[in-house]
């Protein structure tokens, strides 16, 4: 049966169905020795060989999950020109081939979730799903209760408004300040410029949680295997309690 070659792609754990179609677009996947970069294709897996980079795509893999905790120095993309480690090469005993699902940046730690589940990584990531991923800011100063609002309510942010930030503060120094946000939203290094924005440079960033998804105590550069019922969690809405969210 016929379907979307980007959906083959995600079904067999390559990518994300964003991700595949910026594969196809980049012409790195061959139908029958054919490089396509035309999006909309529909293709027969059981009677077309279909290559990604040069190898073959099966879609009978067993789905895997895996909730890591990033450290920094690390990035979350498949390969990188520049020679910095990558985060699955902290994957060890795990043969199948795992994408991160999203991005953090580069010195940004915490939860990131890998999987070869591409529908799943297209829910987590769609906006339609509004997933939330809250964070642990330490950001330079002391944000006043004006501020704190503006962020609670959405500020402009490359001529867009943001999506309403649930804020919490956690704690209060005297040159910096320890918030908790939660956002659905993903764009690139939005949390930071979100801070940005309201004059707080962030300091320290670490992802805690995919809704009700905890990172819990897990060490940086260690990872757990998700079980299935876990997955659902990732959809809940309620932001994590405080004292739940901490490493």
């Amino acid at each position: 049966m016929k379907e979307r070659l980007q959906k083959i792609l995600a079904n067999a754990g390559i990518a994300s169905r964003r991700s595949a179609e910026t594969l196809i677009k980049q012409g790195r996947v061959r139908i029958d020795g054919q490089v396509v970069t035309e999006m909309g294709i529909k293709v027969d897996p059981d009677r077309h060989k279909i290559e990604c980079d040069g190898k073959t795509v099966t879609c009978t893999e067993e789905k895997i999950y895996i909730l890591l905790n990033k450290p920094k120095g690390y990035v979350t993309t498949m390969s990188d020109p520049q020679g910095r480690p990558i985060v699955t090469s902290l994957l060890k005993n795990i043969s199948a081939r795992l994408f991160p699902v999203g991005r953090l940046d580069l010195e940004t730690e915490g939860a990131l979730i890998l999987t070869n589940d591409g529908e799943l990584a297209q829910q987590i990531q769609h906006p339609s799903y509004e997933v939330n991923k809250t964070y642990e800011a330490v950001v330079q100063g002391r944000p006043d209760s004006i501020k704190i609002a503006r962020l609670q309510k959405g500020i402009i942010l490359e001529g867009k408004k943001t999506w309403p930030a649930k804020i919490k503060i956690i704690e209060k120094k005297r040159h910096d300040t320890t918030i908790m946000i939660t956002i659905h939203e993903g764009k690139k290094r939005q949390v930071r410029k979100m801070f940005a924005a309201v004059g707080h440079r962030v300091i320290n960033l670490k992802r805690t949680a995919y809704g009700g998804l905890l990172l819990g105590s897990l060490k940086p550069g260690k990872y757990r295997i998700l079980k299935k019922k876990e997955l659902n969690l990732i959809f809940e809405k309620n932001r994590p309690q405080v004292n739940k969210v901490s490493i």
